[in-house]
């Protein structure tokens, strides 16, 4: 294929990482892999000057300029002017290390506009217009042909055909489980819905969400599913080497505990876990890996109460090469969220050949398919007959491992760059 691609790099400069940051690696490794020039659009703190290593070293610079109230007030004033803004390409030196956005090595070209991406929500809520953004100056031939946006961001690029992928409406269908302004983020879906060249979800169950609250029609969206990728992982250990890393590491014996990673917050059904668990009976420990968003007092309780114990571990955060070990090393994976709009960690442990006991309903259930053990995610009981069954059937593990590791193809990189093919040959 051919063709010139931009995707947002909003999330990918958190340090820890996020669920939509993969989204935007695989999207742009996938997007690489079909021959499309793969462009990036940055968001730094400090305006592009004239001093080429001083605008790249912005791009990953770890200590960035805070806006102040002062600021912020000014920015929000300005009513009545609704300028274009541009971004310019940033030349890469090869001076810059930059080890937590490995992607910025990768993509051909990278797009910079200062603090496109906090100024552009603030200008939403304050006017409730999206921003305009140019990849380029106004007298430059257009360099780019899609803007592909990988979250709910209210900005549009004036030159190109934008796509933008709604993951979820977790904050509209389970509202108590979110802190997002529901109004606002609802207003931002339906101008996306009205106006994107194309929407792009992750599931089947997100897009009909999609089709029936916003009304969309169903030809102007796209499930894309999402990708995973662990060959690498797989041929980098063998099961004895990753057994002696989490070992050494973390004192777990392989096959020796269960696994939960992922955000600690409401929907994540963090709580009736932890409950099951602690009823169950079981022995081998239950490990939490996942930094906490926010949770409502009953769940914080009993997970701050108990998580000291030896049978439960909490850890805010592993490096990526050690989660993957872990999630390798566990028993079985836990994952009975309430609502997910596509439930990475299941397809991740299946790649990886964990058994998965996840949720009966929604996406999960969708991209687990009979791969996994299904539970009703509200049902204490439940979950608690499911762990006392991965705990002690060894046979229905091997059986859940064996279907985990066929499922997982459904969304190998291969299979996801079939269906980018098809979603992008009507926009380049």
């Amino acid at each position: 294929m051919a063709g010139r691609v931009c995707i947002d790099g909003f999330n990918l400069s958190l340090e820890k990482g996020s669920g939509i940051a993969t989204y935007a690696r695989t999207l742009h490794d996938g997007l690489a892999g079909l021959g499309l020039e793969t462009q990036l659009l940055m968001g730094p703190a400090r305006d592009p000057g004239s001093n080429g290593l001083l605008n790249e070293i912005a791009l990953s610079d770890g200590v960035p300029v805070k806006s102040t109230r002062k600021s912020v007030s000014r920015f929000l004033s300005n009513r009545t002017s609704r300028p274009v803004r541009e971004a310019v390409v940033v030349g890469r030196s090869g001076e810059v290390i930059a080890p937590r956005t490995e992607i910025l090595d990768r993509a051909d070209v990278i797009w910079s506009c200062q603090d496109i991406f906090h100024t552009a929500n603030w200008d939403y809520g304050a006017h409730s217009r999206f921003t305009e953004l140019r990849l380029g100056s106004a007298t430059e031939a257009a360099r780019t042909d899609v803007t592909h946006w990988t979250s709910v961001l209210p900005i549009r690029e004036i030159r190109t055909a934008n796509l933008y992928t709604i993951h979820d409406l977790v904050p509209l269908r389970l509202p108590h489980a979110t802190l997002d302004d529901k109004g606002r983020y609802f207003g931002m879906c339906a101008e996306i819905c009205r106006k994107a060249d194309h929407v792009v979800t992750v599931s089947e169950q997100s897009k009909a969400d999609i089709i029936r609250l916003f009304g969309i029609d169903e030809t102007r969206i796209t499930n894309t599913y999402q990708a995973i990728d662990v060959a690498g992982a797989l041929e980098a250990a063998s099961d004895d080497e990753v057994a002696a890393e989490i070992e050494s590491a973390l004192g777990l014996s392989w096959r020796g505990y269960f696994l939960y990673f992922g955000a600690v917050e409401p929907k994540k059904n963090i709580g009736r876990l932890v409950e099951a668990y602690l009823t169950s009976g079981v022995k081998t420990p239950l490990i939490l890996v996942g930094g906490r968003a926010w949770l409502e007092e009953s769940e914080t309780g009993l997970i701050d109460s108990i998580v000291a114990g030896e049978r439960i571990r909490r850890f805010d955060y592993l490096p990526r090469q050690l989660l993957t070990s872990l999630v390798r090393g566990a028993r079985a994976t836990l994952f009975p969220s309430i609502y997910e709009g596509f439930g990475l960690p299941v397809v991740e442990s299946m790649a990886l050949g964990t058994p998965v006991l996840t949720s009966n309903s929604g996406a999960l259930a969708e991209v687990a398919g009979d791969a996994a053990l299904l539970v009703d995610p509200l049902d204490v009981r439940g979950i608690k007959r499911g762990i006392q069954m991965l705990d002690a059937d060894e046979a229905m593990r091997g059986a859940l491992t064996a279907r985990g590791l066929g499922q997982a193809e459904k969304f190998s990189a291969q299979a996801y760059r079939g269906r980018l093919a098809e979603l992008y040959r009507r926009f380049t």
